[in-house]
């Protein structure tokens, strides 16, 4: 089997790559190796962005540093592939804000052009969406009564609305790209998903403040730098540990059954801010210098999937514990403390 991997050498496409490498399959990854994300942390940016790259290439993955928005481009790597899983994207609220058109282009027309990809050779490709085409409208409920959430949490299906709340770029460019995805499905008959992500996390995630909150705190805690909470540390998320996230994109190829999925940690699987905070306080036996800071447009304070589509059309669901992810992530983290000092 051979797969392509647009992003490869991001967080969770590297782990993509790696389990197919793991399982014998032939890997391709296009990675445009930007730095802009990375540009505005206090890491060491060069290694931080170089790591992934040299870990693929070290297991035999066959690597292109090439842009999803090249579609001729694209059209020449993936001849005779089985299977496309598209990472690539610009991921960030705060960028989406801040540079519009680097967010269309990137998430639109780089999505549009792996759509047209899939259907000139007729290969499967899962789309990598987010949680946060659902917008942030549910922050007023938990508002009104933050101990009910965490007590008897509410999940949310595909069925709910989506762009409620406050409307970014980054909202935009998502949902439109599911709306691709929905019209390759019906109109010319790819075999294609939609993935709305949630929380994920794991090693191999250079987390900021722009973008993974958990690696964020994890690395911050490590390093005993200051850790920034924008608004209340009361804030619920279903997290999803990386490989777990991995293993889903193989099950849609094993099954190729079309259609919008949640796929995150679900309720097994819920954390609080606070409480991600206190475990890795826990595990990295430190003492967090903790900031807060107003809340940010376009944040979602709540969110929890309900993942029964997923687990009945494509038998996945998460295994990985929130403990022993984040014990894993610090283990990481604490083994490649260079990448983090600049």
């Amino acid at each position: 089997m051979k797969v392509l991997v647009t992003g490869g050498c991001g967080f969770l496409g590297s782990h993509v790559c790696e389990m197919y490498r793991n399982r014998g399959d032939e890997v391709v990854c296009v990675d445009n190796m930007t730095k802009y994300e990375f540009s505005r942390s206090p890491y060491n940016v060069e290694l931080a962005r170089n790591y992934n790259w040299e870990y693929l290439k070290s297991i035999g993955v066959q690597l292109y540093k090439e842009d999803i928005r090249n579609r001729e481009m694209l059209y020449q790597i993936a001849k005779g592939c089985d299977f496309i899983v598209h990472t690539a994207a610009q991921p960030a609220m705060t960028i989406a804000i801040e540079n519009p058109e680097l967010d269309f282009s990137t998430n639109v027309i780089g999505t549009y052009n792996v759509l047209e990809t899939a259907r000139k050779y007729d290969i499967p490709v899962v789309s990598c969406s987010t949680i946060h085409v659902y917008g942030n409208k549910i922050n007023e409920k938990l508002k009104e009564g933050e101990k009910r959430f965490i007590c008897t949490p509410e999940t949310i299906s595909e069925s709910s609305p989506t762009l409620h709340g406050d409307v970014t770029p980054l909202h935009a460019s998502k949902r439109t790209t599911e709306i691709y995805v929905d019209c390759f499905v019906d109109t010319y008959g790819v075999k294609a998903a939609s993935f709305r992500l949630t929380g994920m996390y794991g090693p191999r995630q250079i987390g900021s403040e722009d973008h993974g909150w958990v690696a964020n705190f994890a690395i911050k805690t490590v390093l005993g730098t200051q850790i920034k909470v924008y608004g209340p540390d009361k804030q619920v998320r279903d997290i999803l540990y990386a490989k777990d996230a991995a293993e889903a994109f193989d099950a849609f190829y094993r099954r190729q059954v079309p259609g919008t999925y949640n796929v995150g940690g679900g309720p097994k699987n819920i954390i609080s801010l606070r409480e991600a905070l206190e475990i890795l306080s826990e595990i990295t036996g430190k003492k967090q210098d903790i900031k807060y800071e107003p809340p940010r447009k376009g944040d979602l304070w709540y969110f929890v999937c309900d993942i029964t589509k997923v687990k009945e059309k494509l038998n996945w669901e998460p295994k990985v514990s929130n403990y022993d992810g984040l014990k894993a992530l610090v283990n990481w983290i604490s083994e490649n403390i260079v990448l983090f000092r600049r």
